[in-house]
């Protein structure tokens, strides 16, 4: 399946996932700079901004680039969405809620720890505008390289106490 396609109905699924929670969630269909979902109290008064990357959750990493270094503040949220594919019969939707200061804190250091590292040849790393965040569970990795995200999986009270 097209990845558009997944990433479209990630945004909707997290979107539809906060209005069952009793928010009002629009995804802004790319209308709006580093907001896929913007989300509010029922009265308006509370809002966050919600940025969605999907993966596959068969997958060891979720690709999110070099805008997650950007620490957007308090009310900015990443949502990575797992996705599984339509004949993956069994796998389950998994959902990693990490707040933006956490997150660019986390991929500025890994990327800076990556680049510090030689590759398996010995050589340097190239530069590059690709950030991935490793999907648990996961072994064989560099010590210096790890981050667990599964702090994160469902942690939507990070959304909500925001808006209550």
């Amino acid at each position: 399946m097209d990845k558009n396609y997944r990433g479209n109905a990630s945004q909707f699924f997290i979107a539809g996932e906060l209005c069952r929670r009793g928010y009002s969630a629009v995804v802004t269909l790319g209308n709006t700079p580093n907001t896929d979902i913007l989300c509010s109290n029922l009265e308006g008064t509370k809002f966050v901004h919600i940025q969605v990357k999907t993966f596959v959750p068969t997958n060891k990493t979720c690709s999110i680039g070099i805008k997650a270094e950007k620490n957007y503040g308090e009310n900015f949220i990443w949502v990575l969405g797992g996705i599984p594919k339509p004949d993956d019969v069994g796998s389950e939707f998994i959902y990693y809620i990490i707040p933006s200061p956490v997150l660019s804190e986390k991929i500025t250091q890994r990327h800076q720890n990556w680049m510090d590292t030689p590759a398996r040849d010995g050589s340097k790393h190239n530069v590059t505008n690709m950030r991935t965040v490793d999907i648990p569970p996961f072994k064989n990795r560099q010590e210096n390289l790890q981050w667990d995200i599964a702090p994160y999986k469902n942690r939507w009270d990070f959304i909500c106490e925001k808006l209550d």
